[in-house]
């Protein structure tokens, strides 16, 4: 029994990077002999197994043979005939076949290390067709590798891919998951271009793949293409250490956009309520988290109110932190404007602008926020008033806070 460090954390180290977990792989044993030895198994589709001291996963060597349409439609061989190169040949790209022994040395049959230096992302073998989930899994990379190629002959194979319907086999929650890994990758925008130029974005997300060619006003949209301005948009909020809920609703802020007609552009009047239909709709499709849905649909409903608040008065400024439901969800309603300063610095020119919006409405919801409310509504019942007439002395009072810090 052999076992040799394979994948990620193979090439991480050669990249000088540190994050993936270690993963290895046994050849010359069976499930029972790692059982003996005190491995645990956890693997459902294959032998998978967690070492007794360092709990890292151990797999048994394995080939896979295609017999349906979809990533589920796969017949798994593992037994102590399967060598590691034949492991290596059934894995994804050239630069996560890299396999290393306990003594250091790197097994590399299909050329990963030139393709680490190369900065391009290959496919190992045609196998890769088989399996829809490995175009995201490359957009993935694209996304966290920003400064990599996708080798031509692999984008044509994926291109094949999406032409034959293999991506339509995918299931939501899959699609969901790499999706969201891609979108805290350090440049997000890198997935969906990949995803754009093998056409797969079209069958998966077609709300987003629209946008581009949906021109914008320049006075607003320096880089006028509303496709180009939401890669910015992604971009920013990867530059802003975002997280997930707010990268999801940076996705979904102008989805409307792509369903304006064209005789009234470059103007999209009433997009932000077509683009909170949309985004419900890609969120049932996709069965999108509850956290990530509802903040979107706040973000393409409000931005625009939200980039116009530093004309509001004390009043407009209480309505807007009433629909927002900042009150009761102040954290979210922080994470809404960071959504939109990832949309207003999402634009050619403005990377570096300041976003005094937030600051603002940030103060005016603390000033809101700091009031008794309990006692103003004990002194109405005082007066004799009840029911609406104490949430409007509340609300008076709400509205003189803001108004003493704005």
């Amino acid at each position: 029994m052999q076992r040799y460090l394979v994948g990620g954390a193979v090439r991480d180290a050669l990249l000088g990077v540190q994050g993936s977990d270690r993963d290895w792989v046994v050849v010359g044993a069976r499930a029972q002999e790692l059982i003996d030895a005190g491995y645990t198994p956890v693997g459902r589709d294959f032998p998978v197994f967690l070492h007794p001291q360092t709990k890292e996963e151990h797999a048994l060597a394995r080939t896979e043979r295609k017999t349906a349409a979809g990533y589920h439609g796969f017949e798994v061989h593992a037994d102590p005939s399967v060598t590691l190169e034949d492991d290596l040949l059934r894995r994804d790209l050239t630069i996560n076949a890299i396999a290393q022994d306990e003594a250091g040395t790197l097994i590399d049959p299909h050329g990963g290390q030139r393709d680490l230096r190369a900065k391009v992302l290959r496919h190992v073998s045609p196998a890769f067709a088989e399996d829809p989930v490995r175009i995201l899994r490359l957009a993935r990379f694209a996304a966290r590798f920003a400064g990599f190629t996708v080798a031509p002959e692999t984008l044509q194979l994926m291109r094949g891919m999406v032409e034959a319907g293999e991506v339509d086999a995918l299931v939501p929650e899959r699609v969901w998951q790499e999706l969201a890994r891609g979108l805290m990758e350090a440049k997000p925008s890198r997935m969906f271009e990949v995803l754009r130029e093998c056409g797969a974005l079209q069958r998966l997300l077609p709300e987003v793949d629209r946008l581009w060619g949906v021109p914008q006003r320049a006075d607003y949209h320096p880089e006028v293409d509303t496709g180009v301005h939401l890669m910015m948009v992604l971009d920013m909020a990867a530059r802003l250490e975002a997280n997930l809920a707010v990268r999801f609703a940076c996705l979904g802020h102008d989805l409307g956009k792509g369903t304006t007609p064209a005789d009234v552009l470059p103007r999209h009047l009433g997009h932000e309520q077509r683009s909170v239909d949309l985004v419900r709709q890609v969120c049932e499709r996709l069965r999108v988290p509850v956290a990530c849905r509802e903040l979107a649909e706040v973000v393409a409903r409000e931005h625009g109110n939200i980039h116009r608040s530093g004309e509001f008065n004390a009043a407009a400024i209480q309505r807007l932190l009433d629909r927002c439901d900042a009150w009761r969800r102040p954290e979210r309603f922080a994470d809404a404007l960071l959504a939109c300063e990832c949309d207003a610095r999402g634009r050619l020119g403005m990377e570096n602008d300041a976003y005094p919006q937030r600051p603002r409405l940030l103060s005016a919801l603390a000033a809101a926020q700091a009031i008794d409310a309990a006692a103003i509504a004990a002194r109405a019942v005082e007066r004799g008033l009840d029911g609406p007439a104490i949430g409007a002395a509340v609300n008076e009072a709400r509205a003189h806070a803001i108004a003493a810090v704005i």
